[in-house]
């Protein structure tokens, strides 16, 4: 298959194997004149580092060791930046080198692999930005990527005025990735008011752990991305022109608003655990009441049985005609009043 069919594909995925398959990356190039161009060579991406007009993208696959050579052999990056990129743990960050932006940004996605409903994975996508070019790294398949790669099918112009706004254009992709886990969170907070009150399911603390430890960890991986974003919003940069930077202000916005969504669950979810262990501790009240009121009502049984039960020839009623049911009446009247007795001093 050559570069041409390659790009030809209509299928992301089929695209991606095949280039893969012959160890290119996929790449796209616009150049001032409007003029597009897909899949090049390490040679044609040299020669356009090196001072074309345009924007190129190139977007690698880091399990590919050909591809991922591409970052020492063609773009010349720093070897610490490229040592990220092999690291699945880095953390979110925005640094800036000679000739290039490097930054991380973490993205996240339910687990389906596994039976937690609420389990997820996260995942990192790298961004090199140059005057003019664009490469993005990530070691396993990315929704973002395939998301962008077709918009930029039906429109070549999104790496314009500079393929900045192509790197906005995959971030605010990542970020909106957020948006689905909070609908089904807010899914789930919106019944648990039933099955906390109303149906009382023991269930629901399983799961308000559960998705508090799915909001915090949503947070632990969000907060890191504000300050990246507020840079990318804020900082004066020669690598993203003024009028791209607006547009990081919408994904900065975003990251705000999920994480006022976050804290609002956080909080919701806190009180609701609250009252689940409040019932929780008022039932066992009642309950303990309850065995209270029969353990009252038993002593003078347990008193009066006990000495009338005593193996002496002389008890005082031992000849009284019913003296067993004028005993059952006296144990009955005692464990009454007691209880009467201890609700009135409000003991019971």
């Amino acid at each position: 298959m050559t570069a041409n069919q390659v790009a030809a594909s209509p299928n992301g995925e089929a695209e991606a194997a095949a280039l893969r398959a012959q160890n290119i990356p996929r790449s796209f190039y616009r150049d001032a004149a409007g003029n597009s161009q897909r899949d090049l060579g390490p040679r044609e991406m040299a020669a356009i580092i090196a001072g074309s007009d345009g924007a190129l993208w190139v977007d690698i696959d880091s399990t590919n060791r050909h591809q991922h050579a591409f970052l020492e052999k063609v773009f010349h990056f720093h070897p610490l930046a490229i040592e990220d990129t092999l690291n699945p743990g880095s953390r979110v960050k925005l640094e800036e080198y000679d000739g290039y932006l490097f930054a991380i940004i973490r993205g996240v996605r339910f687990l389906e692999e596994t039976d937690d409903p609420y389990d997820i994975s996260t995942f990192n996508q790298y961004f090199f930005l140059g005057k003019n070019y664009l490469v993005t790294v990530h070691g396993e398949p990315s929704p973002s990527i395939m998301q962008v790669t077709a918009r930029l099918e039906r429109n070549p112009e999104l790496t314009n005025p500079h393929p900045a706004r192509l790197m906005h254009s995959l971030m605010d992709a990542e970020v909106d990735g957020f948006f689905p886990i909070l609908d089904q969170i807010d899914e789930f907070v919106d019944g648990l008011e039933e099955r906390v009150f109303a149906n009382f399911e023991e269930g629901a603390l399983r799961d308000i752990f559960a998705v508090k430890r799915l909001v915090l960890g949503l947070r632990r991986h969000l907060s890191p991305q504000r300050e990246v974003f507020n840079v990318f919003t804020n900082r004066p940069t020669p690598y993203i022109p003024p009028e791209v930077q607006v547009y990081f202000r919408d994904v900065y916005d975003h990251v705000l608003r999920i994480n006022d969504s976050l804290e609002t669950y956080r909080e919701l979810l806190s009180s609701t655990l609250d009252s689940y262990l409040s019932q929780v501790s008022n039932r066992l009240g009642k309950i303990t009441l309850g065995l209270s009121v029969v353990a009252t009502m038993s002593i003078p049984f347990v008193v009066i049985s006990g000495m009338w039960g005593m193996n002496f020839e002389h008890i005082p009623l031992s000849g009284v005609h019913n003296g067993f049911w004028w005993m059952l009446a006296l144990q009955l009247g005692l464990g009454i009043a007691l209880v009467f007795g201890l609700r009135k001093w409000r003991l019971m």
